[in-house]
């Protein structure tokens, strides 16, 4: 106790906050995709930016999967990330990493003939797509 009770709220929201960003590196760390799947997603980051864009405004997709890409879609488009740049592997990663959680979670959800419908991209490019989903391709 500080003998401010105002001072004694601000550590513990400090340290609360520090310790869910701690949690916050430590899943991305133990749930990043194995290989190359990050450098993957990377280089097909703007194909998949348009697919989730085209899925989350097809009306006739679920309420769940469209709140779910437009939540992904703001925390890409927001200036902060919560991982900065600097940190070894995560750095680069994170949002790499948030979109493929993402986008498997959306494609286990609305099925590979969905995903080919919207996808924007190349034949080797939705191959990609699926071993990231970990969908079969048909």
């Amino acid at each position: 106790m500080t003998g401010h009770p105002w001072l004694d709220v601000v550590i513990g929201i400090a340290v609360a906050m520090l310790a869910t960003w701690l949690l916050l590196v430590a899943a991305l760390a133990i749930g990043r995709p194995k290989g190359n799947m990050v450098a993957e997603s990377v280089r097909l980051l703007p194909d998949l930016l348009r697919l989730l864009r085209r899925i989350a405004a097809d009306k006739t997709q679920p309420t769940g999967i469209r709140v779910r890409l437009g939540l992904l879609l703001a925390y890409l488009a927001f200036p902060f990330d919560p991982i900065p740049d600097f940190i070894p592997l995560l750095g680069y990663a994170d949002d790499a990493i948030v979109v493929t959680w993402t986008l498997r979670s959306v494609a286990q959800r609305i099925g590979i003939s969905q995903l080919r419908h919207h996808w924007p991209g190349t034949e080797d490019g939705f191959q990609a797509l699926c071993r990231l989903t970990g969908l079969g391709k048909d």
